[in-house]
C-alpha cells in the first residue's frame, strides 16, 4: 500500500543560531529512551525532580520525533501566519477576556508590555481535541498532522515526565498521569507563535523586554527549541539565564498548578522573552509549544507531604486558575511591589501573581 500523501506547504527557514557569547543556564539534559525500564525510570526521576525543584526547567531528548518531523511542524506551524488573510483571522480570534480560553489567535498588540507599547506576537491556539472549533481553511488539511503532534507530545512526552516527577515526590507513578486525561476536559493545547522584530524605539521604551518574567499558569510547559536565542530564566542568584538552542530537543517548565500541587517542591521558575542578540535580529521566532494543565476539576491543593493525600478545599480548581490567569493576562493595570523594586503584581484569585523587569 503507498504511503499517504501529506499536503504541500511552504517551507519556513529559521534563523541561523547565534554567534554571540551568551550567559546560559545550566540546564540537565534527559534523554526519555532511557525511560523504558524500572531502573532507568529510578535514574531519570532523581535527575527531573533535582532538575525541577531546584532550577524548574530541563531539557528533553531522545522524545521519538525526528529532526525532519520536527521541520514539518515547523512548516505546519507557520501556515496560520503567513497563509491567512488579516480578515481571515479576524473570525477566528480567541475570545480570551471572556471565557479565560486562548483557542484560536492571539493578534499582534493584544498584550500591553510597558511604556505604552504592545506586543509584536501572533499566537495560533488549538486545543488536543482539534474539533473543539473550526480553523482556518489553511489549517484544515494539516489538521489530522497537528492531532498526531498533539497525541504525541502528550502521551511519548507529556506522561513519561509526569510518571518521573511523581516518583521524585515519591508517589505512585501514574498519580499525576491520572490527573491530566487526554479525553477529559482541561485546557491542554498546541501553540504556533511567531514573534516580529520591533521597531528601536519600542525596543528602548520597554528595555528590550517582550514579555515580562512571569510563571506559567498550568502544569507543565513543552517547547520545541528553536534557533533565535530570546528566552531567560530568572536564576536563584537574581540573575538572567538565556536558554540555548539544542537541536531536535524540547525545553520543560513547571508551572503555577505544579507548584500548587506538589506543596511548592517543584518550582513554577519565572521567565521572559527579551530581543535577540543583534546576529539574529532580523528575524521572525517561530515557537512550538504543548501547554498542559491538569483536568478542570481537579483542586489545586498540595497532593501530599507523605503518602497520604491532603485535601484542601479552599484550594482553586484548575478551571478557575485557568480562566483567571488567562483572561487577566496583559490587561490588568500592574501594582509597584512594596519589596522589589523590578516587581510589579496582580492579585488573581488571592493569590499574588509577579512580574519581573
Amino acid at each position: 500500500m503507498p504511503a499517504p500523501t501529506v499536503p504541500q506547504i511552504l517551507h519556513y527557514e529559521p534563523a541561523p543560531e547565534t554567534t554571540q557569547t551568551l550567559d546560559y543556564a545550566d540546564l540537565a539534559i534527559i534523554d526519555l529512551s532511557k525511560a523504558d525500564t524500572v531502573e532507568g525510570r529510578a535514574q531519570l526521576a532523581v535527575q527531573v525532580r533535582d532538575a525541577m525543584s531546584n532550577q524548574g526547567f530541563f531539557y528533553i531528548v531522545g522524545h521519538g520525533y525526528s529532526p525532519e518531523q520536527m521541520k514539518r511542524m515547523f512548516d505546519i506551524a507557520d501556515v496560520p501566519f503567513s497563509q491567512v488573510s488579516d480578515e481571515e483571522k479576524q473570525k477566528y480570534v480567541a475570545p480570551t477576556k471572556q471565557t479565560g480560553s486562548y483557542q484560536g489567535y492571539k493578534l499582534r498588540q493584544y498584550w500591553h508590555i510597558d511604556g505604552g507599547v504592545r506586543d509584536q506576537v501572533e499566537n495560533y491556539n488549538i486545543n488536543r481535541d482539534v474539533n473543539k472549533r473550526t480553523h482556518p481553511e489553511a489549517l484544515r488539511p494539516l489538521l489530522p498532522e497537528i492531532t498526531q503532534f498533539a497525541r504525541h507530545s502528550h502521551q511519548n512526552v507529556l506522561n513519561p515526565v509526569l510518571r518521573l516527577m511523581a516518583l521524585g515526590l515519591e508517589l505512585p507513578e501514574d498519580t499525576l498521569v491520572n490527573l491530566h486525561g487526554w479525553d477529559t476536559r482541561s485546557e491542554t493545547y498546541v501553540r504556533f507563535m511567531k514573534y516580529y522584530p520591533r521597531s528601536a524605539e519600542d525596543e528602548e521604551k520597554t528595555k528590550n523586554v517582550w514579555l515580562k518574567g512571569h510563571t506559567d499558569f498550568g502544569t507543565i510547559s513543552i517547547l520545541y527549541s528553536q534557533p533565535v536565542a530570546a528566552l531567560q530564566i530568572l536564576a536563584r542568584d537574581g540573575t538572567w539565564k538565556w536558554i540555548k538552542h539544542i537541536e531536535n530537543a524540547i525545553v520543560v517548565n513547571a508551572g503555577d498548578a505544579m507548584e500548587f500541587l506538589s506543596g511548592g517542591f517543584y518550582r513554577a521558575t519565572i521567565h521572559r522573552v527579551v530581543q535577540p542578540p543583534p546576529d539574529q535580529r532580523q528575524y521572525t521566532r517561530l515557537g512550538i509549544f504543548y501547554f498542559c494543565t491538569a483536568d478542570d476539576d481537579v483542586r489545586l491543593a498540595p497532593l501530599a507531604t507523605s503518602p497520604l493525600l491532603q485535601r484542601d478545599e479552599d484550594a482553586p480548581l484548575m478551571v478557575e486558575w485557568r480562566k483567571a490567569r488567562t483572561s487577566a493576562y496583559g490587561q490588568t493595570t500592574l501594582a509597584k511591589s512594596t519589596d522589589e523594586d523590578r516587581v510589579e503584581e496582580e492579585v488573581i484569585n488571592g493569590v499574588v501573581v509577579k512580574h519581573y523587569n
